[in-house]
């Protein structure tokens, strides 16, 4: 049994190459080799790269339909947005011609009402007026009678007595009439 092991032993020795890298095995493997490339070639362009290549197209038709329906929404929007601000100006115009014609309407209102205030206080000022200058010539008027009667009180206090023509006759002198 040892023999058999060392002549075992004894063959691996001659035959050290890895069996791949044998030329003898060359012609099998490029055999292989190429027959599996050609059949990978052939259902790679038969049936996997055509679909792969419809599945792109039609992404690529996709994106493409996509980009020009956002292009066209968005040409949409900036028309709307346009529109909008156009409608906002003309509302802001209406609104200012609306508020200046309120505006109008008010001042000629209240112009109106000032006028019929101060009408109807330039007749109370001048009724006042009157009155007063009435209330003044009446208290002018007695006046001079309340003054003699002062005078005669005055001097009767001192055990002087005056009369009513007398007193009436200094009053008149010293107040000018």
């Amino acid at each position: 049994m040892i023999k058999v092991i060392v002549s075992a032993a004894s063959g691996a020795a001659e035959n050290d190459i890895f069996p791949p890298f044998d030329p003898w095995h060359f012609p099998s493997q490029i055999f292989w080799t190429v027959l599996l490339f050609g059949f990978m070639y052939f259902v790679l362009s038969r049936f996997i790269l055509p679909k792969l290549g419809s599945v792109i197209e039609v992404r690529e038709n996709t994106l493409a339909d996509d980009l020009d329906e956002a292009a066209r929404l968005s040409s949409e929007a900036d028309e709307a947005q346009k529109a909008v601000e156009l409608r906002m100006a003309e509302a802001r115009n209406k609104a200012r011609e609306t508020a200046s014609r309120a505006r109008a309407k008010l001042d000629a209102e209240i112009a109106e009402e000032t006028a019929r205030v101060d009408g109807e206080l330039a007749k109370k000022l001048e009724a006042a007026e009157a009155r007063i200058a009435a209330l003044r010539t009446e208290a002018m008027g007695t006046v001079d009678q309340i003054a003699a009667d002062a005078v005669q009180a005055i001097t009767a206090r001192f055990d002087v007595n005056t009369d009513a023509a007398n007193a009436k006759s200094a009053v008149s002198k010293v107040l000018g009439s």
